[in-house]
């Protein structure tokens, strides 16, 4: 048996942000194909604006399965999300154009086999979980895979698995020189997974707002973000490196913005309240 404790009413429906967020998601990293049709680098940037746009559905998704009160489970569920997710990411960039597609579906399966087993087996019964651990592998998948591409400038396994370095003389291909061989895949799995979890964690309370955990998701979101653009560095020329960090600082200071400033309105609002009274003798 569970209880929901009711968090906030109205807003955008949560089925609403998950389509805008999963279309918006898959618009954003096939955009960084357009390095491939240009011959250029510049458009990967794009990866990392899918990936955001996940993560804020992802964040929504959090909020309605933690309502139900399972206490440590906002930043478990993050963890979850992209444990799972990073096998469906890994396991679709094999198939070229249709990685995106393929990651999508494949953490809706991998997600929704593990909240079965979550709700029927180990006997959970929340009436979300099964749909929200779906939704939330589905958005671990495509936030690494938007992240991925923007390092390399591709979502295809070979790109992010070999390149190509200098060797007496010559040129080899390195897998330890890659982003997966590298280990920059678990820096993006970190990011992408304290991203998607700490917007509702940091807000949630009597006083949450849809609209400022949002932005806090988003803000955390182009954090990471830049992070990512450095990481690009080892991958990608100079001119595409600057233009993911600009965006990715322009996004990080206009959410911040504006994430303080739903802040200041919502502690505004209890300018006037008192502390409760405790009765003497209790």
């Amino acid at each position: 048996m569970t209880a929901q404790i009711t968090v906030t009413e109205g807003g955008i429906p949560h089925n609403t942000l998950m389509i805008y967020g999963l279309v918006g998601s898959i618009i954003g990293i096939y955009l960084t194909y357009l390095n491939t049709v240009t011959g250029t680098q510049l458009f990967s940037f794009f990866g990392g604006l899918g990936a955001i746009a996940a993560l804020i559905w992802g964040s929504s998704t959090i909020k309605r399965l933690c309502s139900y009160g399972i206490g440590t489970g906002v930043p478990s569920a993050g963890m979850l999300a992209f444990g799972s997710g990073v096998i469906a990411m890994l396991l679709a960039t094999k198939f070229g154009i249709a990685s995106p597609i393929v990651a999508l579906v494949l953490g809706f399966v991998i997600g929704a086999i593990l909240g079965y087993i979550a709700n029927n087996i180990l006997a959970m019964k929340i009436p979300v979980m099964i749909q929200s651990i779906a939704e939330l592998a589905a958005v671990g998948a495509l936030v690494m895979i938007g992240f991925s591409a923007m390092v390399t400038g591709s979502f295809t396994f070979s790109p992010l698995s070999v390149v190509q370095v200098s060797a007496l003389g010559g040129t080899v291909n390195s897998f330890g020189a890659s982003l997966i061989g590298g280990g920059l895949l678990a820096a993006i799995f970190m990011l992408g997974s304290i991203a998607l979890q700490h917007g509702f964690n940091a807000c949630l309370g009597p006083s949450e707002k849809q609209d400022r955990t949002l932005m806090l998701t988003a803000e955390v979101g182009f954090l990471s973000m830049i992070m990512v653009a450095i990481f690009s560095f080892a991958f990608l020329g100079f001119f595409a490196l600057i233009i993911s960090i600009v965006v990715s600082v322009a996004g990080w200071y206009y959410t911040y913005a504006q994430y303080i400033a739903l802040s200041k309105r919502d502690a505004a609002a209890w300018l006037d309240s008192k502390p409760i009274v405790e009765a003497e003798g209790h």
